[in-house]
C-alpha cells in the first residue's frame, strides 16, 4: 500500500462526481415504473406515514418479499419535511437507496484501486477511474440504479462487503475484519440469505484459487464474522415472525427464497446459458476485455495453485474472478432466473476489465494480439449499438418501429424519432467508437477516453428515454389517480380491473382492489367489497351505515369492451389514455355476480392463498 496523495484524492473526487452525475441527475424527473417499483415505494412511504417501521405494508397488505432495509431507506427520505414539494412524483425518495448504494460502491471501487495498485501498475489513478466507470456504465447498473427495487442495494452492500474482505486479507488491522461482516449483515437485510451464500462461496473459491485458506481463516475470520452478520440481521426476522407468524415464514422463506431458487416462479424460465448472455450484455461494450481478463486470470490461478507465488496485495484479479464465478454458478443453478440476479457480479467484472486495460497499457507498443482483437471487438459493439440508434432516423418508416406501439405507448415510436434521443445516443456511441479507432494510432488514447462519451450517452439518451416512457405510460395513470381522489365519495371503494397497475395505489394512497378481466372476477370484486379486510380498509356489507352504494373502477379499453363488464351498466366519468374511470352501482354488481354464480356455476377465488400478494 502507498500513501494517499493529493492527486489520488483528486482522482477519487472525480470518481464521486461522475457517480453523482450518473446516478442522481434527473433521478426524480420521471414517475415510478409499474409494477414492482411502485409496490416498494408504497411500502417505504407507508413506514414513514404510519410509524410502523417493522412490517412493510403495501396496498393494505404486509409485503414479505424482501427484508426491510430498502423500505427503511425509502421511508427516511419520505420522512424529510416538505418532501412532496421537492419530490412531487415521489420517485426520488423511492430510487434514492438504489442510487446511493451504487454511488458508494463505485467510489470504494476506485479508492481500493488507488490504495492497492496491482502488480505492473504504472497508471494506478487511471486504472481506478476506468474500473469505477466500468461498473457505473454497465447497462444493468445504468438501469437498476434508477429503479426503486432492492437489486442495486444488494449489489452495493454485497460489493462493499466483498471489497472490505479483500482489503482485510491484504492488510489486516486490529478488528478490521469486523466491518466487512457488519456490511454483510446489511446486505442480508437488503435481499435475504442469498448474501451469505454468495459471500461464503466466493471466499471458498478465493481460498482455493489463491491456495491460502489459512490466511483467510486467520484474518477474515468467517466463523465469528457470520455470527456478527447474523446478529445484525436476525433480530428483524425474529421480531417479524413473532408479529406475523407462519404467514411470514411461508411467504418470505418458503416462497420468495426457497421456491424461487428451487423452481420456476412467474414463468421466469431460462436456459442454462442465460447468465452467459447476461454477463455479455451487462459489460457491453467492453465484454471482450472481460473475457480476456478471465483468460489471463485463469492462467494466474493455475500458476499460483501449483507454485503459490502470488502475493496477497496482487490477488485482486483472482479475488474478482472468484467473486464473479460464485454469482454465476449460484444463480445458474437457480430455477427462477432474472437479469437483475447478475448485478452482484458486475463490480467484479469491472475490476477484471480495469486490470486487463492496466496491464496492456503498460506494455505500450507491445500489446498482445489477443488484446488488440478484443479492442476491435469492443469498437464493433459500439458501432452496432450506434447503428441501432441511428437507423430509424435515416429510414423512419422501418416496420420494426410499429412493434414499439402497444396499448399504453401508442405514439412512442413517433416521439422517439422527434425527440432527438436516438440521434444523441447514436452520436455519443459513434464518437466513442472513433476514439477507439484513433487509439490505434496514438498511445495516449486509452479506455478512459473511450468511456467519457458513454457518460454523455447516459445523460443525453438513457435518462431522457426514462422520461419519455413515463409521459406515455405513467402520466395517464397519475392523472386518473388525481381525478379519482377528487371524484371519490365518502366511503367509496376503488378497484382496478383488467390491466393491474400498483402505481395507482401509490398515486392515490388508497387501497385498490385489483382484479383480472374474466367473469369470475366480477364475483371476486363483489364479495371483496362486502367481506375483505385490509390494514386501513375493510369492505362493508350493503346496507350497513359505513357502506357506499357505488364503487369507482379504473378499467382499460380492452376490458371495458368485454360483454360481462358491460352488464354492470357503468357510468363513465372520464377517460385517461387507454383507461376509463367508471362509477358502478354495487347492487348492480352484486346482481350480476349472483347471476354468474347460478348460470355458470362459478365460485370466487379471492380467498385462496396467493404468495405474490405478500
Amino acid at each position: 500500500m502507498f500513501s494517499f496523495s493529493k492527486r489520488d484524492f483528486a482522482s477519487l473526487i472525480f470518481i464521486a462526481f461522475a457517480g453523482i452525475i450518473l446516478f442522481f441527475w434527473g433521478l426524480g424527473a420521471s414517475g415510478l415504473i409499474d409494477e414492482t417499483p411502485a409496490k416498494f415505494a408504497a411500502a417505504g412511504r407507508s413506514m414513514s406515514v404510519t410509524g410502523n417501521w417493522l412490517t412493510p405494508i403495501s396496498n393494505g397488505i404486509p409485503r414479505f418479499d424482501k427484508p426491510p432495509l430498502i423500505y427503511w431507506l425509502m421511508g427516511l427520505i419520505y420522512s424529510i419535511p416538505n418532501q412532496s414539494s421537492w419530490d412531487p412524483l415521489g420517485s426520488f425518495a423511492a430510487r434514492f437507496p438504489s442510487a446511493i448504494s451504487s454511488l458508494l460502491l463505485m467510489t470504494i471501487l476506485g479508492e481500493t484501486l488507488l490504495r492497492w495498485p496491482q502488480k505492473k501498475n504504472n497508471n494506478q489513478r487511471r486504472t481506478a477511474i476506468v474500473t469505477a466507470l466500468s461498473f457505473a456504465l454497465s447497462p444493468f447498473v445504468m438501469i437498476w440504479s434508477r429503479t426503486a427495487v432492492s437489486d442495486a442495494l444488494l449489489c452495493g452492500t454485497f460489493g462493499l462487503s466483498m471489497l472490505l474482505q479483500w482489503r482485510c486479507y491484504v492488510k489486516p488491522r486490529p478488528n478490521s475484519w469486523v466491518y466487512a461482516w457488519i456490511v454483510l449483515g446489511l446486505s442480508i437485510l437488503a435481499k435475504g440469505p442469498v448474501a451469505i451464500v454468495l459471500m461464503m462461496f466466493s471466499l471458498f473459491l478465493f481460498g482455493l484459487f489463491q491456495n491460502d485458506f489459512d490466511r483467510i481463516r486467520r484474518h477474515i475470520k468467517p466463523g465469528y464474522g457470520l455470527l456478527i452478520a447474523m446478529g445484525i440481521s436476525m433480530p428483524w426476522f425474529i421480531v417479524e415472525y413473532i408479529l406475523e407468524g407462519n404467514l411470514f415464514l411461508k411467504s418470505f422463506f418458503g416462497y420468495h427464497n426457497f421456491q424461487r431458487y428451487t423452481s420456476i416462479v412467474n414463468s421466469h424460465q431460462e436456459g442454462i446459458f442465460f447468465f452467459v448472455l447476461m454477463s455479455i450484455i451487462a459489460s457491453l461494450p467492453f465484454t471482450p476485455l472481460l473475457i480476456l481478463g478471465l483468460i489471463k486470470g485463469s492462467k494466474v490461478i493455475t500458476r499460483n495453485f501449483h507454485k503459490r507465488t502470488l502475493q496477497p496485495s496482487n490477488s485482486l484479479l483472482v479475488f474478482s474472478i472468484s467473486w464473479l464465478l460464485s454469482v454465476f454458478i449460484f444463480f445458474t443453478l437457480s430455477g427462477t432466473k432474472l437479469p437483475s440476479y447478475w448485478l452482484p457480479a458486475i463490480p467484479a467484472a469491472a475490476i477484471i476489465i480495469g486490470q486487463v486495460e492496466n496491464f496492456e497499457v503498460n506494455q505500450e507498443n507491445n500489446k498482445s494480439k489477443l488484446y488488440n482483437i478484443c479492442w476491435w471487438l469492443s469498437i464493433l459493439f459500439l458501432f452496432l449499438i450506434a447503428f441501432i440508434f441511428l437507423l430509424p432516423i435515416f429510414i423512419p418508416d422501418l416496420s420494426f418501429l410499429n412493434t414499439i406501439n402497444d396499448n399504453e405507448m401508442n405514439n412512442l415510436s413517433n416521439q422517439l424519432l422527434s425527440s432527438g434521443i436516438l440521434k444523441r445516443g447514436g452520436i455519443c456511441l459513434l464518437f466513442a467508437a472513433f476514439i477507439g479507432i484513433a487509439s490505434k494510432t496514438s498511445s495516449k488514447i486509452n479506455l478512459l477516453m473511450f468511456q467519457i462519451p458513454i457518460i454523455f450517452f447516459q445523460l443525453l439518451a438513457i435518462n431522457p428515454l426514462f422520461e419519455l416512457i413515463d409521459i406515455n405510460r405513467q402520466l395517464p395513470l397519475r392523472e386518473a389517480s388525481k381525478f379519482i381522489i377528487k371524484a371519490r365519495k365518502s366511503n367509496e371503494s376503488i378497484a382496478m380491473v383488467g390491466i393491474k397497475k400498483p402505481s395507482v395505489h401509490f398515486y392515490t394512497n388508497k387501497v385498490i382492489l385489483y382484479e383480472s378481466n374474466t367473469n369470475v372476477n366480477i364475483i371476486n370484486l363483489s364479495e371483496r367489497l362486502a367481506f375483505e379486510k385490509r390494514i386501513g380498509w375493510e369492505g362493508h356489507k350493503i346496507g350497513s351505515p359505513q357502506s357506499s352504494n357505488s364503487v369507482l373502477i379504473l378499467i382499460d379499453n380492452a376490458t371495458a369492451k368485454l360483454s360481462h363488464w358491460k352488464l354492470l351498466d357503468p357510468k363513465e366519468l372520464r377517460r385517461f389514455g387507454i383507461y376509463n374511470v367508471w362509477r358502478v352501482d354495487i347492487l348492480r354488481l352484486q346482481e350480476i355476480a349472483d347471476k354468474f354464480k347460478k348460470e355458470y356455476n362459478l365460485k370466487s377465488s379471492w380467498t385462496q392463498y396467493d404468495p405474490e400478494r405478500y
